[in-house]
This record gives C-alpha cells, structure tokens and sequence, in this order.
C-alpha cells in the first residue's frame, strides 16, 4: 500500500512529516545523530528489515537530510552522514524525547539523559520562546499565513476570522 504524500499541503508540518514523517526514518536520524553511519550499523542498532532500510536511507538522501559517502574507492560501502539539514533535526528529536520522558516514561524513569558536553549537565526543556526569550504557551501563540500561503491556506484563515466575528445567537 502506497503511503499518502503531503507535497500538495500548503502546510510546513505536513511537509516536514512527508520528508520525514514515519517512525523508521527519525529513528535513523536518531541513529545518525548518535554517530551510527553504516547500513549494518542501522540495520544492527534498529533491528530494521532491510528492504525498509534502503528505501529509508535513499529517501533521506534524496531529501537532503543525509548525504552518502563511499567510504573506499574499490567497494560498495558507503556511510551515511547527516546534512545541515539533518542536523537542524536535533531539536525536534531532542523535544520529542524529553515529552516521552514526562508522557510515557515518567519522572526518574527516563532512559536516557540529554548533557551538556561542556559541564555534563542535563539540557533545559526545549521550548517554544519569544524573540525576547519569554517561554510561550499555546495561549500566546497566533497562527496566520506567511508569504508562501497558497489560495487554500488564504481562504482557512478567512473562513476563520470570519467565525471569530460572527456575534454568538446564544
């Protein structure tokens, strides 16, 4: 069964989760970020079936997120080594480990610790943040089209300004 695409949604997390939207592929950046580069190596560390594994790693390569390096010029051994653009992944892993930490885990059950290099301390909570480094929640945040909005996303937030003034008839 052939996997719905997001190319056509004029969405930035629809098209992030078309590059890099299913369970093997971040767990192959996550991979990637602790250091694993060879497909043996993925394939060892994820217990991943093979066939999956290519067409993963070809996907993030033909993405832009990992880049594939022949490691000798006489063999067929390549590493994967992330992009600039597999490297920006870190704070979405990062935020997504520490809600699995609270959500799933619970605290003091963590399985993992995230550290400082430079003082071995555990990392703060990655937030969402104001330019002036006020930490936000959901209630602080507005949605609106940007400059790439197509007709469609123009037309959603219309249709939702348009119901935010309508007088409540109750």
């Amino acid at each position: 069964m052939a996997r719905t695409r997001f190319t056509a949604m004029n969405c930035p997390a629809a098209r992030a989760l078309d590059e890099i939207g299913d369970w093997w592929t971040l767990l192959i950046v996550r991979e990637a970020l602790y250091g694993t580069s060879s497909f043996s190596g993925f394939q060892d560390k994820l217990g991943i079936a093979r066939n999956i594994l290519t067409d993963r790693l070809n996907a993030l390569v033909e993405n832009g997120v990992l880049e594939r390096r022949q490691t000798k010029p006489e063999t067929e051994r390549y590493a994967y080594v992330l992009t600039d653009k597999g490297r920006d992944l870190l704070p979405i892993l990062v935020a997504l480990m520490q809600w699995a930490d609270r959500w799933v885990f619970g605290r003091g059950a963590e399985p993992l610790r995230v550290l400082d290099a430079r003082t071995r301390s555990p990392i703060e909570q990655i937030v969402v943040s104001s330019r002036d480094g006020r930490k936000l929640s959901i209630n602080d945040l507005r949605f609106r089209p940007g400059p790439g909005a197509d007709q469609t996303t123009l037309a959603r937030f219309a249709a939702a300004r348009a119901m935010r003034s309508k007088p409540d008839k109750n």
